[in-house]
């Protein structure tokens, strides 16, 4: 920038020479006879020609000529207007603008930071602010100009599908903010590159070049694409690379992207695709157990798709198959050690060597009968040993068993477990019709719900054992092929119905308590452990109400049946029984009563009728009289 000092120097050489020039014309103006006392007297300018002098000897038509000829060499500009200019100069903080003014023009470096590859001879458009400061300096901005024509060439850059150059400003969600032709714009994540991008940083305060792809000019937004300028020569790319691929062909290629499902590989402009499934012949739980971002590796090519330009590679297929290397010592019945890499619900994987796993099914850990989870024996990662069951290396497929390294309880069932022989069991599960029980592992048997109890009149099992209740059983039967137990529990006590069975007559009353009630009736204890029922209607009190469960009240036995233990009560038969009775006896008395009275009444009838007659006749006679 032209600084003051150098103005005012200039303005000081001018005023020098214009006093020399001055001078002389005054010396040439007095007469020659005169010079010598020029010296000793005052020189009279009032008739010196100034408008000549300043004219250069001009005439004013010749001084006019020359200054229209040399407006005319001047930019004719107006302030407040967008011009085009030259760049003349660059420093470090400012870039001189030749407009063809007068002067030049002074912008300040930081407008043209969006492009730093500005120099000497540039054509750039300005801003006229001021034609001319109080110092006569004229003043423009690149930034204005760029801000009033910003819109119109957006739009036009937009509509012919321009590559414009922008400035990256900053970071912000979701991507960057570009400076592009002095509006801001939005450039997502997505669209910096093909690839993912890792550090946006990076990309600060740089300049690079993009597609305009959406416009909101009601909103003034913006969104820029650096992506879309490379995804056209990368397609290219893609079709010929594609097309001198070949199935089984190897290729060295960067890992780009890795994923849960698997590692995305740059081959040269084309990216493919390794499953995890083809990362290794083991099981992994994540594709970065394997391989690591920017890692050069050799893959395969397994299938490709020209249309959807789809590669699918391989990484495991560069190695030979385990199965190949496995042992070929090993066989059914040999036990072997590995670690759990999967559990499922229906059994556990074990890799017993890189790539060679087994499966333990469920039923294989556990000579019990009782199903359960796999979770229950096992975890990922535990170290196991098993015995091979089966071995189809043509298949690749083994199945192993952890129960055959423990004897079968089943082998010597008779000796451990004889006919009638007493135990303690835990039971497993309960049904309708009975209760399962575990006498050890491997080892289970039923106990029939009517097996439970001898008294007790059981509509579920459930109301006399719960699931993991100690319960004391006796053998009653063994069927070791078919590995099955036929178990009672009320044997461990003597059936109380044959003690019982000359107590409780047909007829006799008993005192009995109301267990249970319900719209048939109600279940009554008696003494013995023994229970009957009594139907609604014999259940009635004799004031008419039911009675509760608790209540101990009289019973009559109308039914024992020790074959089949079914006692029949009846409450109604006490009371009714007992008024039938006295209503027999009341009625007998009053029959004897009856026929006492008649007997009276027959004598006294007959003598009276005597009396009569005999007294008829008198009173006959004394009225003849």
């Amino acid at each position: 920038m032209t600084n003051e000092k150098d103005f005012i120097g200039q303005e000081e050489q001018v005023v020098n020479v214009e006093k020399e020039t001055i001078e002389s014309y005054a010396e040439e103006a007095v007469p020659v006879e005169k010079k010598k006392h020029v010296s000793n007297a005052s020189v009279d300018n009032s008739s010196f020609d100034w408008e000549a002098f300043e004219n250069d000897g001009a005439s004013k038509e010749e001084h006019k000529k020359d200054e229209d000829s040399y407006n005319q060499t001047l930019s004719r500009i107006s302030e407040n207007e967008v011009t085009e200019g030259v760049v003349a100069a660059i420093n470090k903080r400012e870039v001189i603008v030749n407009i063809g003014y007068k002067s030049e023009g002074v912008i300040s470096i930081n407008e043209f930071r969006y492009n730093p590859e500005l120099a000497v001879g540039d054509k750039v458009e300005v801003y006229v602010e001021t034609a001319e400061d109080k110092k006569g300096q004229l003043i423009l901005s690149h930034k204005r100009a760029r801000s009033l024509r910003s819109w119109d060439r957006v739009n036009e850059a937009c509509e012919k599908d321009e590559i414009v150059k922008g400035f990256i400003k900053c970071r912000t969600k979701g991507g960057m903010i570009v400076d592009v032709f002095g509006i801001e714009a939005f450039l997502p994540g997505s669209q910096i590159d093909v690839k993912p991008i890792r550090d946006y940083d990076v990309f600060v305060n740089k300049t690079m070049e993009f597609k305009i792809v959406k416009i909101n000019n009601e909103f003034r937004n913006v969104v820029v694409s650096h992506k879309a300028l490379i995804e056209a020569e990368l397609e290219t790319q893609k079709t010929e690379i594609i097309g001198k691929l070949e199935k089984g062909q190897v290729l060295e290629g960067t890992v780009k992207n890795i994923t849960s499902y698997g590692v995305f590989v740059d081959l040269g402009g084309v990216d493919g695709l390794i499953h995890i499934t083809d990362l290794s012949w083991g099981r992994i739980s994540h594709p970065e157990e394997v391989v690591e971002l920017d890692q050069k590796i050799n893959v395969v090519i397994l299938d490709f798709d020209d249309v959807k330009k789809r590669i699918a590679l391989g990484l495991k297929q560069l190695t030979p198959h385990p199965w190949e290397a496995l042992d070929a010592s090993i066989k059914v019945g040999d036990k072997v050690k590995g670690k759990v890499v999967v559990i499922a619900d229906y059994g556990a994987f074990v890799e017993i060597a890189p790539g060679v796993e087994g499966l333990i099914h469920v039923s294989e850990m556990s000579w019990s009968h009782h199903l359960r989870s796999a979770q229950d024996f096992f975890k990922v990662g535990d170290e196991v040993e098993a015995v091979v069951l089966t071995l189809d290396r043509d298949e690749r497929k083994m199945s192993l068993g952890i129960k055959q390294l423990k004897a079968d309880p089943w082998a010597n069932i008779l000796e451990r477990y004889p006919i009638n022989s007493k135990h303690t069991a835990t039971v497993l599960s309960i049904t309708n019709f009975g209760v399962f029980v575990e006498l050890e592992e491997g080892v289970e048997g039923m106990v029939h719900i009517s097996e439970l109890s001898w008294t007790k009149k059981l509509n579920h099992p459930s109301e006399m054992v719960s699931v993991g209740d100690k319960l004391d059983v006796v053998v009653f039967d063994i069927d070791p092929e078919i590995r099955r137990l036929s178990l009672g529990h009320k044997q461990l006590e003597e059936s109380p119905w044959e003690a019982m069975e000359a107590v409780y007559t047909v007829g006799s009353i008993h005192d009995g308590t109301v267990a249970s009630v319900n719209d048939k009736g109600a279940t009554i204890s008696l003494e013995g452990g023994i229970e009957g029922f009594c139907v609604a209607k014999n259940l009635v009190k004799e004031d008419g109400t039911t009675p509760k469960e608790g209540e101990v009240l009289p019973f009559k036995i109308t039914e024992f049946n020790k074959n089949s233990k079914k006692v029949t009560l009846s409450h109604t038969k006490t009371y009714d029984d007992a008024r039938k009775e006295v209503a027999a006896s009341e009625a007998d008395s009053t029959q004897k009563a009856v026929k006492k009275l008649k007997a009276n009444l027959e004598k006294t009838t007959l003598g009276d009728i005597s009396e009569l007659a005999a007294l008829k006749s008198k009173m006959e006679e004394s009225a003849k009289e």
